[in-house]
């Protein structure tokens, strides 16, 4: 079962997760930021105050939490994304000195 084993508030509504997979990323959840228990958050000083609870879940003082599967996968997709980025640039780059 993933869990969040530590979380970090970060500028513009950024979490710094690690999992205790060993895995670690950052995510903006800017956009997630509605509804009664979301809202909140949108004060920097609230968003700050995030922390893991004894389910591995990332949650702030009002009960507002985000499931640690979730987060893993988001930041599972985040990270592959950046390799098949980085993968492409380098291609690119080979085929253009061959050129």
């Amino acid at each position: 079962m993933i869990k969040v084993t530590s979380v970090e508030a970060k500028a513009n509504y950024t979490l710094a997760l690690t999992f205790n997979d060993g895995s670690q990323g950052e995510l903006c959840i800017k956009d997630r930021l509605f509804g009664v228990m979301f809202e909140p958050l949108k004060k920097e000083a609230f968003f700050s105050q995030v922390s893991v609870d004894s389910y591995g879940a990332v949650c702030w003082p009002n009960e507002a939490d985000l499931a640690p599967d979730v987060l893993h996968n988001s930041v599972k997709r985040i990270v592959m994304a950046g390799s098949l980025f980085a993968a492409l640039k380098s291609a690119a780059q080979s085929a253009k000195n061959c050129v």
